[in-house]
């Protein structure tokens, strides 16, 4: 009796080892899978970051894109609700302040010390703080044209450079529109030196739309001003901004001559590489990109709570095996 109840007691030992150890296995088995699971959300986690760091120029300078359109919009909407009168009597004003313009010398935009507040000498001309907006069709380029060349100005669009004639046109005047040669944010005045003699670019104010036609292109020192004082008789437009593109040592200086306005037409090799449809298409690629990603990271953490729930309930199986015994 003794030798048998020795057997069954070997017996149950052996059973009793046997379940130990496959429980330890399986307990080894959930650590390495919820690991590798941990592990794969981990990196996928550093993945999107970097990816959101890396098309972040691209989302930025979409929405850019669509809010300048808007602000564009809205001058054109707000400004056919202006009575002609009115309208009429912008114009005049700003063409007595172009009138009494004695230039001689500027400050240059780009490295004076930023102005505090909206300038003032504009007042007459702006439409929701916008006194106009340019049109280069060569580079596809629309960018709305607010008073001054303060660093919060640049920041939204072009500036008009103070000192020099408001962009209302007429003899013996030169306006000079200035835009950073390109933000992280939008990309400005990045492809105006692709201009060249000859290119046609508009500046839409209050009342007219008008049309100059490139003549010079010119980079000077930033000390400069000689090219952009008003020729007597003439109406000129100046385009300025910084070149090299992320040097800035010096100033690109892109001058038109007024001709009739015709309507621009479209033609394709003026698309630049960076239009805002094409980055529409790559804003939905990349959105639809991450919309997977995620998914599947989330598929992955669902797996990763089961095989947690699961290895619990081993733990759980250990503790009452063990009360038994």
């Amino acid at each position: 009796m003794n030798i048998l109840n020795r057997k069954i007691s070997d017996k149950r030992n052996v059973n009793q080892e046997n379940r130990k150890a496959k429980n330890s296995s399986k307990r080894k088995m959930m650590k390495i899978w919820k690991y590798e699971v941990d592990q794969k959300i981990v990196y996928g986690l550093i993945f999107i970051f970097g990816f959101l760091i890396a098309v972040y120029p691209i989302i930025s300078q979409l929405y850019y894109s669509v809010e300048s359109t808007q602000e564009i919009e809205d001058f054109d909407a707000t400004r056919k609700k202006l009575a002609e009168i009115e309208i009429n009597k912008k114009i005049e004003l700003a063409k007595a302040y172009n009138s009494s313009l004695k230039p001689t010398s500027f400050a240059d935009p780009y490295r004076k010390k930023q102005k505090e507040g909206i300038a003032e000498y504009a007042r007459m001309l702006e439409v929701h703080e916008k006194i106009g907006y340019i049109h280069i069709p060569k580079i596809n380029q629309k960018l709305p044209i607010y008073a001054g060349t303060n660093e919060e100005v640049l920041q939204k669009g072009a500036g008009h450079m103070e000192g020099t004639s408001l962009p209302v046109g007429g003899s013996s005047t030169h306006t000079v529109i200035t835009a950073h040669r390109g933000l992280p944010s939008a990309i400005m005045f990045r492809y105006v030196d692709r201009l060249t003699k000859g290119d046609i670019f508009y500046i839409h104010n209050v009342r007219d739309i008008l049309a100059y036609k490139v003549d010079r292109v010119i980079t000077v020192k930033p000390s400069n001003f000689e090219p952009i004082l008003v020729s007597s008789g003439s109406d000129n437009a100046t385009l300025l901004t910084c070149t090299p593109y992320m040097i800035n040592s010096h100033r690109l200086l892109v001058t038109g001559h007024r001709v009739p306005y015709v309507a621009p037409k479209k033609t394709i090799d003026e698309v630049p590489p960076f239009v805002w449809l094409k980055n529409l298409y790559v804003f939905i690629v990349v959105m639809i990109f991450l919309a997977l990603l995620i998914l599947y990271l989330f598929n992955r953490w669902l797996k990763s709570n089961k095989i947690k729930v699961t290895a619990k309930r081993v733990v759980k199986n250990e503790s009452t095996n063990k009360r038994e015994e």
